[in-house]
């Protein structure tokens, strides 16, 4: 059986972007749970937050996260609080090697600017210091994980070779 990869880590540290190359590299299916849920709710996730709240986007999430974990072979980006419930951390873990991809708090700052107004999590006015803080609170999360890669100051290749030299330990 193919194991899933799993990437998880805090948002901006390039999860899709690495998924996707690593999903090309290995010939496997690529699924962003993000996307996967927008796609299912015909929503985005800043409509769901905006409409719904968090705490059903993070059912949805949680429904994805089990439904996912019952296919192998695939590459999966997960959303950056996805770790935040253990139910979802089981699923994924049952049939998958999770990946934690961390940046440091500068880099992810200049990544998630570029895109406030589609991260649901991030206010305006937020600075390298919240992030810092957030990290800081999630980071017991993404201690799950069977491997970590820094994407930081690395571009997306170097980090797809970093996480392949890794898993040939374990695939």
């Amino acid at each position: 059986m193919n194991k899933n990869i799993v990437l998880i880590g805090f948002m901006g540290t390039g999860k899709s972007s690495v998924g996707s190359r690593l999903a090309q590299r290995l010939k496997r299916e690529f699924v962003d749970m993000d996307r996967e849920i927008e796609r299912v709710s015909n929503m985005t996730v800043a409509e769901i937050f905006r409409k719904h709240g968090e705490v059903r986007f993070r059912s949805e999430e949680q429904l994805m996260a089990k439904k996912l974990s019952q296919r192998s072979n695939l590459v999966i980006a997960t959303g950056g609080g996805v770790v935040l419930s253990s139910e979802n951390v089981d699923h994924l873990k049952r049939n998958g090697i999770l990946v934690c991809l961390d940046a440091s708090p500068e880099d992810i700052f200049a990544r998630v600017s570029r895109k406030k107004g589609i991260r649901p999590l991030l206010k305006k006015g937020t600075t390298e210091e919240d992030i810092r803080l957030m990290l800081e609170e999630r980071e017991p999360y993404y201690r799950c994980a069977d491997i970590r890669v820094n994407t930081s100051e690395k571009d997306v290749d170097a980090v797809v070779n970093d996480l392949l030299q890794q898993l040939k330990n374990i695939l």
